[in-house]
């Protein structure tokens, strides 16, 4: 297959993975052209710096695609709005990040006439099946390489080999944590952490205050939302970045969003992954507030298990598949009359409910109040309890009977 590839596009991050991949997949490619390709959804990373390091590397061209607005849109916003959360705490900050970055490898290889596309994705991890479900479904012709599945480099002590022998620049920096960071999350694996019974330290956290550092007096935020949207924060109007940096500072210094999970991989092993997620927290729990008021018993309750599936389908790279979309289009339908403000309290990593408004709030106060009211007949309700309970009575009456 080698001798057919003559041009890759490669998933790009400037780190030393993907530095080494570029000189390889040219030596191992039969001197293939290597197109890198860094998606800036918010990392964090020094862009000027990737495209020298890049080129110095051995790529022809790179291409820094700012998607941190398509992000939030497209991905983050529908999984909020689902309310998807994967085994109950991971917020899925780097799974729906790489079916986007996937599309954009996409594009820019049809764009190059590109015959591969290459990501620095392990064998071990679940990155790999994200990013090559999405070519999969979106260019299924093009072929893929996973240098980690390929070569024989099996350390970061023999990949800095492999980097100095090839001239290939290294960063000093020696990271004690493997970290994934975006706009929405930053992830902490390995190390210390790779033992569960390990509390994670304070040092670790590059985002969140830890919780006993923060101040001694609760925080309160507004947040607004128009259809499940986020919208604003504490009255104003803000775009989806603005609204998300806004949060994650507020969140930050408050302690809120650190989470400690040993989840279960896709391919099958357990890991343990501490994530810093303040403003991706906040949201969730303002949005659930929202639809506590604005959704009927029947429709919250389908929409809880909806999620399950929705966030799984998230976690496990299958964005664009026909369950997902059919997924976001009920989800969709349940979110018309989300709209409304959240008011929080934030108080040393903890996040507590101090009021929510809906002008599509199913809440009557006429109804439920516990004073004198005009419109319910609470003796409607012997009726309901004996037709209600029907099933339960026959079967009481059939067990005496067999009983005696």
């Amino acid at each position: 297959m080698a001798d057919k590839i003559k041009k890759v596009v490669l998933a790009y991050s400037g780190g030393l993975d993907t530095s080494v991949i570029i000189p390889w997949l040219k030596e191992n490619y039969d001197g293939c052209e290597v197109i890198a390709v860094c998606a800036d959804v918010g990392q964090g990373d020094e862009l000027d710096v990737v495209h020298d390091k890049a080129l110095k590397s051995g790529a022809s061209k790179i291409y820094i695609e700012d998607i941190k607005q398509e992000f939030l849109e497209e991905y983050v916003w529908p999984t909020l709005k689902a309310g998807a959360v994967y085994e109950e705490k991971y917020l899925l900050g780097t799974s729906f990040a790489r079916p986007l970055i996937a599309k954009k490898l996409v594009e820019i290889a049809k764009k190059e006439g590109a015959d591969a596309i290459a990501h620095g994705a392990t064998g071990k991890g679940n990155d790999q099946v994200r990013f090559e479900l999405t070519v999969k479904a979106l260019a299924p012709h093009i072929k893929l390489i996973a240098p980690w599945r390929e070569w024989d480099l099996d350390s970061r002590s023999s990949e800095i080999e492999y980097a100095k022998k090839h001239g290939i620049p290294i960063a000093t920096e020696n990271k004690t944590y493997s970290m994934d960071r975006n706009i929405w999350h930053l992830s902490h694996e390995g190390s210390d952490l790779e033992d569960p019974a390990n509390e994670p330290h304070n040092s670790m956290f590059l985002i969140s205050k830890a919780p006993e550092d923060a101040a001694d007096k609760p925080e309160y935020v507004t947040v607004d939302f128009e259809k499940g949207i986020p919208v604003g924060v504490n009255g104003k109007k803000l775009g989806a970045v603005e609204l998300l940096t806004e949060l994650n500072e507020i969140g930050a210094r408050n302690g809120v969003g650190i989470v400690d999970i040993c989840e279960n991989r896709l391919v099958g092993m357990k890991s343990r992954g501490v994530y810093e997620n303040p403003g991706g927290s906040i949201l969730y729990y303002a949005h659930r507030e929202l639809e506590y008021l604005c959704l009927d018993r029947m429709t919250f309750h389908f929409k809880q298990q909806a999620a399950i599936r929705f966030g799984e389908l998230v976690y496990d790279g299958m964005w664009f598949c026909q369950l997902r979309e059919a997924l976001s289009a009920f989800v969709d339908s349940t979110q018309q009359t989300v709209t409304g403000s959240v008011k929080l309290k934030l108080y040393k990593g903890n996040i507590i409910s101090a009021g929510s408004k809906s002008q599509y709030s199913l809440y009557s106060k006429e109804f439920v109040t516990f004073e004198h009211d005009d419109v319910y007949n609470q003796a409607d309700a012997t009726g309901f309890i004996n037709l209600f309970g029907l099933p339960l009575e026959v079967r009481a009456l059939m067990q005496e009977k067999t009983q005696k």
